[in-house]
């Protein structure tokens, strides 16, 4: 078993747009002098639900590719489901701030969920195999 170094390194960069998407939320949190909730704000709650979004979904696909990773998948899967990751988390958030019948919103928001949910279900199946075939 080797340490996740692939999926570290995508997880620092991940970090630094959850940063990003945090700082937006104080930013609007400040301008509209909403210390909890979004007080009536569409830009603020949009914010708020992108940086939550992304809490909700990168940390368990992230683990079960660091453990896909550490028991010995391959350096190409692993770049490829982190690489989709790493897309989702940067198009999601573009799309929260679009009207819902733009194209900015199908593509961004509902492309970002797509994504999101596709690699959710595949590093689920692709986990219970692997274990199932006492391969990792």
């Amino acid at each position: 078993m080797h340490m996740p170094s692939i999926t570290s390194g995508y997880l620092a960069v991940l970090a630094l747009i959850y940063a990003a998407l945090a700082l937006q939320v104080i930013r609007l949190r400040r301008s509209s002098l909403a210390a909890f909730s979004d007080g009536g704000n569409l830009a603020l709650r949009s914010a708020i639900r992108a940086h939550a979004n992304f809490m909700e979904y990168v940390p368990i696909i992230t683990l079960m590719v660091a453990l896909l990773e550490m028991s010995g998948a391959p350096a190409s899967r692993v770049h490829l489901l982190m690489g989709a990751l790493l897309l989702s988390r940067l198009i999601h958030p573009l799309g929260m701030y679009a009207s819902p019948d733009s194209l900015q919103f199908r593509v961004c928001r509902v492309g970002g969920i797509v994504i999101t949910i596709g690699l959710l279900v595949s590093c689920a199946i692709t986990t219970l195999s692997r274990a199932a075939a006492g391969d990792g």
